[in-house]
């Protein structure tokens, strides 16, 4: 008997593949991931924590008053924007408007807001700019904030400006990322950084029983790799697999994004203490490589462009580069999407109303216009004349003015609860007011698909024919006016 199309279910919103520009999976011979934020998720407030300690001792050294500071996971999210040149920190929309900003830890006022960023449009090609692309971004951005507050104060050392605290915070986290110390302590205590998904092992089986050739492309080292897969995967496969047999080719130290845009050289891990062997002719067979490029990735496969997929959580590193040098097709892991999701379900009823009472406000305002310009025809003798008994033009218009102002009355509340879903500070990730924010726009110019978490692709499976729904223009739509 046929199954009945109504009891078909789907996942839930929060675990769906969005898609962008149509992907038939069954077209992807290989599939590349990256492993940080992508294959093994963090906890994000923990492992920030502990970055943000190892940047606050950096920063001290450097001389600068980090010493007493406290990581506030709320101050700062993903996709906000740094302002190098005013220390600001700035949310856009998908023009580049900006649409939220704080000076420091301090949020502007509108008007002042306005007064700063009225005539300035965010362009991320330029230096000024600096995007927050990764979960990993937030500690940086959270301390540079606070460290401007020093620098208004008057606390720190020198004739610093802006852009010399940027540099120097940049600096710091860079330091703290390479050198060993923070990843010991991660690798020492994967249980309390790691939120294991036991359901990305069985997603990759079944990518690669289906014919799916498994790449993992990480800038972790070999050691920090093999240890934090260890821990996110083993567990839930098969007695006598580990979580390598799952990868074709594992490329570590990969140095992305120079390793979709240049040449350089691969050494084959030998041992599994670390003795490396040069591969002067490329990649040639299976294995763990150090280096190595994607044009050597692609020889190897004897396939490229569209019909491998890279998988990663870093819009510019990950999604951006391997798409507009290479032509592969994309996946951004935006594991805040399923918040997101949750959050906008439970404001659903607000959301509608506000959108009735908007549809309301478009029809007064609408009336409004069209009573003041009889107002004006009339003083001014020109137009068309209402005939009969003389038309009251500014009595309508009162009446109309009293029942927009009462409106606003009533949406004012529910508007400021819709920018305060998720973040009081900085709103929806994806939203910036009524529009897309930046981030958004850069998933939608850049990821074919985008999506939580990869165990998502246990749903759509290694066959699913992924369509981009059809584009949305203004008028599509549109309310009639009466």
């Amino acid at each position: 008997m046929t199954e009945p199309i109504e009891t078909i279910q789907l996942p839930p919103a929060g675990r769906r593949i969005y898609c962008n520009r149509t992907l038939n999976m069954r077209a992807m011979r290989a599939i590349g991931y990256d492993m940080d934020y992508t294959l093994v998720h963090y906890h994000v407030e923990p492992w920030e924590q502990r970055a943000y300690r190892h940047l606050q001792r950096k920063l001290v050294d450097f001389g600068l008053p980090a010493g007493e500071l406290e990581f506030d996971a709320a101050l700062v999210t993903r996709g906000l924007i740094i302002d190098t040149e005013l220390g600001n920190l700035v949310k856009a929309n998908r023009f580049g408007y900006v649409t939220r900003a704080s000076h420091g830890t301090a949020p502007l006022e509108f008007e002042r807001q306005r007064a700063v960023y009225g005539r300035t449009l965010v362009d991320l090609a330029e230096p000024r700019w600096a995007f927050l692309n990764t979960l990993f971004s937030l500690s940086e951005a959270c301390m540079y904030a606070q460290l401007v507050d020093r620098l208004d104060a008057g606390a720190t050392p020198g004739a610093l400006g802006y852009a010399d605290l940027h540099r120097l915070v940049r600096r710091g986290i860079d330091e703290a990322h390479l050198e060993g110390e923070l990843k010991a302590e991660i690798t020492a205590a994967p249980g309390t950084f790691v939120e294991r998904d036991p359901d990305v092992a069985l997603t990759l089986l079944d990518q690669r029983e289906a014919g799916k050739r498994l790449l993992l492309i990480t800038n972790s080292d070999w050691a920090y790799t093999d240890r934090m897969m260890a821990h996110a995967l083993a567990p839930f496969l098969s007695a006598g697999t580990g979580w390598r047999d799952l990868f074709e080719l594992v490329i570590v130290s990969a140095r992305k994004p120079e390793f979709f845009t240049q040449r350089m050289p691969a050494f084959e891990l030998a041992t599994a203490d670390g003795l490396l062997r040069p591969c002067p002719t490329g990649i040639r067979k299976p294995g763990v490589y150090i280096g190595g490029d994607a044009a050597q990735v692609e020889e190897y496969l004897g396939t490229a462009g569209e019909e491998i997929l890279y998988v990663g959580d870093h819009i510019f590193v990950d999604v951006h580069v391997s798409k507009a040098v290479l032509r592969w097709r994309t996946a951004l892991v935006l594991r805040e999407l399923e918040d997101e999701i949750v959050a906008l379900e439970g404001f659903r009823p607000q959301q509608t109303e506000l959108a009735h009472m908007m549809e309301e406000k478009v029809r007064l305002e609408f009336a409004y216009s069209q009573a003041r310009l009889e107002v004006q025809r009339r003083q001014n003798g020109y137009g068309p004349q209402p005939e009969g008994a003389p038309a009251r033009p500014r009595e309508r218009m009162a009446e109309l003015r009293a029942r927009l102002v009462a409106l606003d009355e009533r949406i004012a509340p529910i508007a400021r609860a819709s920018g305060e879903i998720l973040n009081r500070r900085w709103g929806l990730l994806m939203r910036a007011g009524n529009d897309k924010s930046h981030l958004a726009r850069q998933v939608e110019r850049y990821a074919d698909i985008y999506t939580s978490r990869v165990s998502n692709f246990l749903y759509e499976t290694p066959f699913t024919y992924l369509r981009a729904p059809r584009g949305s223009l203004p008028h599509d739509d549109a309310p009639a006016l009466e």
